[in-house]
């Protein structure tokens, strides 16, 4: 089957066995350096061989733009902070908690990895930035195809280091002493950032970030249930973190770049993190940000109406992905319900700003979701025939 120009990738895949025999020992080693390649024999050669071939597997498959799969890192965020001047990275004493119950919630009941302790050690800046070679593999390994590149969102990365740096007195950081300063700083080292991708032909960026289910109220774990959280002091954060986003967004299209975000609830070996609907964020996340193109989880019921879709009648130009479809199960999903629930998204979103797409990506951490690499090209290939139907590709 011909690819879909309507059906896209969120932009992590399966990796192969010979990386994850790598990716398992950075897990257990924090007498490392990132990006790891000095310290591991072979790890560079093997990365670059596998980016080589799922390149070329997307584009064989009819992707309309590209990845590497994120194959050339561990965590879907945390190895663009690992590359940032004036980050320490360490293996903490416990791993974030995610739900073992995909169909119910109780809080806590998954631990994931340990190596996600990050703490900001001197001034933040981007210089050569791993990234920037990541991107020119892709780049030169996909010739004139489309390629985009996946970074964590300032904002997803001010709430990891406030929570990394603080304790039952609050925030304290000898570098940036307030979280006003630390917000300055994240969105110079990200301007720093786009200058380097742009200097090397990038066009397209994308940022991943988990942060706005926090902010639903009908989250069991987001910021109404902390104590003393109130409508004000909730809507305070929300304009903080929009600011952060906006401020690297609007300076990135100043020099050029096409900007897109996508937002999930977790995703770690077929487990997710929270709930939280977008109809309690759709001002702030989907109304207020400045992206050309959101792409948003909605394959259960956590992600509420497509109502919430109303936040961009003001935004026609924006292009809006729909994850309709879950990388957390290893089976189909039901073609006809698919197709139902995208004649619904066309009722606020015009037809031709409208895309499809998983959830999230295969393997936001380098583990991957519970299934094979067969079921995840089978599950890819679906997604284009839903499109095509759609469509009428």
């Amino acid at each position: 089957m011909s690819g879909s120009e309507r059906f896209l990738l969120v932009g992590s895949l399966l990796r192969p066995d010979e990386l994850q025999t790598y990716n398992r020992e950075i897990e257990s080693r924090d007498d490392i350096t990132y990006p790891f390649y000095d310290d591991l024999e072979g790890y560079a050669e093997t990365e670059g061989k596998a980016v080589s071939e799922v390149v070329n597997k997307q584009i064989e498959a009819g992707i309309p733009e590209v990845t590497d799969g994120e194959f050339q890192r561990s965590i879907w965020h945390l190895d663009f902070v690992w590359g940032l001047d004036g980050v320490e990275r360490s293996i903490g004493d416990s791993g974030w908690k995610f739900q073992n119950d995909t169909d119910g919630f109780e809080e806590g009941t998954f631990e994931t990895r340990k190596d996600i302790d990050v703490k900001v050690v001197a001034t933040l800046h981007s210089n050569n930035h791993t990234f920037i070679d990541h991107y020119k593999r892709v780049s030169e390994e996909a010739g004139d195809h489309s390629v985009k590149l996946t970074i964590p969102s300032p904002a997803q990365i001010y709430n990891e280091f406030v929570r990394s740096m603080s304790d039952e007195n609050g925030y304290s950081n000898d570098v940036y002493p307030t979280t006003d300063d630390l917000g300055e700083g994240l969105v110079q080292a990200w301007k720093e950032f786009v200058d380097e991708y742009t200097a090397v032909g990038g066009e397209v960026l994308q940022f991943d970030d988990c942060t706005w289910a926090l902010f639903s109220k009908d989250n069991p774990i987001g910021y109404y249930t902390q104590d003393g959280a109130t409508d004000e002091t909730v809507k305070a954060h929300a304009e903080k973190l929009v600011s952060l986003n906006n401020a690297v967004v609007d300076y990135a299209h100043e020099k050029g770049l096409t900007v897109y975000t996508h937002n999930c609830r977790g995703n770690y070996g077929s487990r997710y993190a929270m709930g939280g609907s977008y109809e309690h964020v759709a001002n702030y996340f989907l109304a207020n940000q400045n992206y050309d193109r959101f792409y948003l989880e909605w394959d259960d019921d956590r992600a509420g109406n497509l109502v919430a879709l109303e936040a961009f009648k003001d935004k026609p130009e924006t292009e809006v992905v729909i994850g309709f479809l879950s990388s957390k199960k290893s089976g189909l999903a039901d073609k006809e319900a698919v197709l139902a629930e995208l004649e619904e998204a066309a009722k606020y979103i015009p037809k031709d700003k409208l895309y499809l797409s998983h959830q999230c990506g295969f393997a936001s951490c380098d583990g991957g979701n519970d299934l094979t690499h067969e079921q995840q090209w089978n599950k890819i290939k679906q997604g284009q025939g839903i499109a095509q139907a759609f469509w009428g590709e």
